[in-house]
């Protein structure tokens, strides 16, 4: 019976690309020059640590522009608040989300299902196998899912015919 896997991933490999680009960024910036600022990425952490609120500010923007030019979508991205001390320095902590949570997968199952589509779905963990009689059905159901809004950023895995 063919299936596929609908899941919510980020490539580790363009997600540490895009954390060197904006460490070099930060290093060549003439505003952050003689201060204290890092970008940290720890497993599916960026640790953003800077001087103070606009500095910090700066780097997020730094960090997102990257991002977004190495594909990554911004969906699966959040931002943390900036965190100021009192004296004066900040921390922000941007989390990279992976994997599917459980209200998005059972809004995806549930807009599948309203398509009236003949497919099974299945919540498996943090991705969603979908399976069908024919291989049609299957494609009818990817193109409505990609046409579909949904707060998470979706791929489509293990096709299987």
């Amino acid at each position: 019976m063919p299936s596929f896997d609908i899941v919510s991933q980020v490539n580790p490999m363009e997600l540490e690309n895009a954390i060197n680009q904006a460490k070099k960024e930060l290093a060549n910036r003439f505003d952050f020059k003689g201060s204290k600022a890092e970008i940290l990425l720890e497993k599916d952490e960026i640790k953003l640590i800077a001087e103070d609120r606009f500095k910090i500010q700066a780097l997020s923007e730094i960090v997102m522009g990257k991002l977004a030019k190495r594909q990554i979508s911004l969906k699966n991205v959040k931002k943390g608040e900036p965190d100021v001390s009192p004296l004066g320095h900040a921390r922000q902590v941007i989390e990279i989300k992976q994997g599917l949570e459980q209200t998005i997968a059972k809004q995806i199952t549930g807009f599948i299902r309203e398509r009236k589509f003949k497919v099974t779905t299945q919540i498996q963990g943090e991705e969603i196998r979908v399976s069908g009689k024919s291989r049609d059905d299957l494609q009818a159901v990817i193109a409505a899912v990609r046409g579909g809004e949904f707060p998470a950023a979706l791929q489509f895995q293990n096709f299987r015919d």
